[in-house]
Parts: structure tokens; sequence; C-alpha cells
């Protein structure tokens, strides 16, 4: 079995973040699937320095920044098709927001970019398994608009109406567990969009990993 897992780049601020894709990584490979991790071939929006949280006069690839929590194995996400996958799972992260669409600016009226919309249109159409991590839902409610999914940031009101301004239902979740929508087979998680430290997080990706794992017949 091959599990995709979609990258922002390489930290919480401007990228992945860093905990939520360490564990997805592990609990996948715990379960002995062979791992396809991706990211597009794009530039960052904006570059973060991540030990006093202002922005740097700098550009970085996601791509490239994203190679370094895949230890260097990992393909550009255009050169992946729902063929190539039994499933994927998107860690969280501020980069999911800034990088992929256009969700800070706009909300509920964002515009997902076309590389990762394209290939979660695929998987969706395909009925194959998608597991979204912490902020990331919010991606898969833009990229799949008015498909009534079910899905979970955790518990921000904010998020939550954009979600279901986007034609999807969002449910409260706590950081410790993961919703499955049986239905449309894509498994969400909080992470940290509830949770405080690693600890909080690892129960919920691991459920969410087993979920999605479970949903592509493993």
């Amino acid at each position: 079995m091959k599990v995709g897992v979609l990258l922002s780049g390489c930290g919480v601020f401007d990228g992945a973040e860093i905990h939520e894709a360490t564990l997805t990584l592990y609990f996948l490979d715990r379960e002995g699937v062979e791992i396809v991790c991706m990211a597009p071939n794009i530039p960052q929006k904006e570059v973060i320095n991540h030990l006093n949280g202002e922005k740097m006069d700098e550009t970085r690839n996601v791509l490239v920044e994203a190679a370094r929590i895949a230890r260097g194995d990992i393909k550009d996400i255009n050169e992946v098709s729902a063929d190539d996958i039994d499933a994927l799972i998107m860690p969280g992260g501020y980069g999911v927001a800034k990088n992929f669409s256009t969700f800070l600016e706009k909300g509920a009226e964002a515009d997902v970019i076309s590389e990762v919309k394209r290939l979660l249109v695929e998987m969706f159409e395909k009925g194959k398994p998608i597991g979204a991590v912490c902020i990331s839902p919010v991606i898969v409610a833009a990229a799949l608009r008015e498909a009534k999914v079910k899905l979970t940031i955790g518990s921000d009101e904010q998020v939550a109406k954009a979600i279901e301004a986007m034609g999807q239902q969002h449910l409260v979740c706590p950081v410790s567990e993961a919703l499955v929508d049986e239905e449309h087979k894509i498994v969400s998680t909080p992470a940290y969009m509830e949770g405080k430290t690693i600890k909080d997080v690892a129960d919920g990706i691991e459920k969410l990993v087993k979920e999605v794992l479970r949903l592509a017949g493993k």
C-alpha cells in the first residue's frame, strides 16, 4: 500500500508543522506502508524567522524546504496522480494555508492552487481516502467545494464557519480523536489547532492514520 504525504514546506509558521508531519510519517511507517512524500515546486508565500516570528527578506522553495522533512526522498506533486497512491494525508502548519491557498486573505472564498486541488479532486473522485490534519481541512473544503463532506479543525468557530460556508459540514472534535466521514472517506483531526504539545496531538494523528488505512483497505 502506498500513502502520499503532502507537505507545504518545513516549519510551522511558513511551511508544514514538523511535529505533525513527523508523527504522520512515523505512524505510517509503523504500519508498514510505503510512504510517498510530495510537495509543489513553488515559492513559499513568505519566510518566517522561527526564533522571533518576524518575516525575513528572502525566498525559499516549498519542495526544497519540504525535502528537509522527507530526508530528500520526495516528489514534485505534479509527478503524482491518484492512480499512484492508495491514500493521501496532509499535515498542517501555516504553510498549508499560506502556500496552498488564499484562505488567510479570502476566508470562505479561498482558492486552492491548481497542483494541490487537482490531486485532492482526483483522490475524491476515485473514492480514495484523504486525511487532513490541523488547518488542512480548510484546503480540502475549498478544493471540494459544495461536496458536503464532514470535517473538523477542532472548535475554532471562525474557521468552522468558513468550512461550512464552503458547503461542508464542520463537527467539533477533541485533539485526541479523529473525525471519520465514512461516506466520502475523509478523516480529520485538530492536532495543533487544539493541542499545546506534541503528546497532545499524537493520539489524534495516530487514529487518523489508522482510519485512513482502514478506509484504504489495509
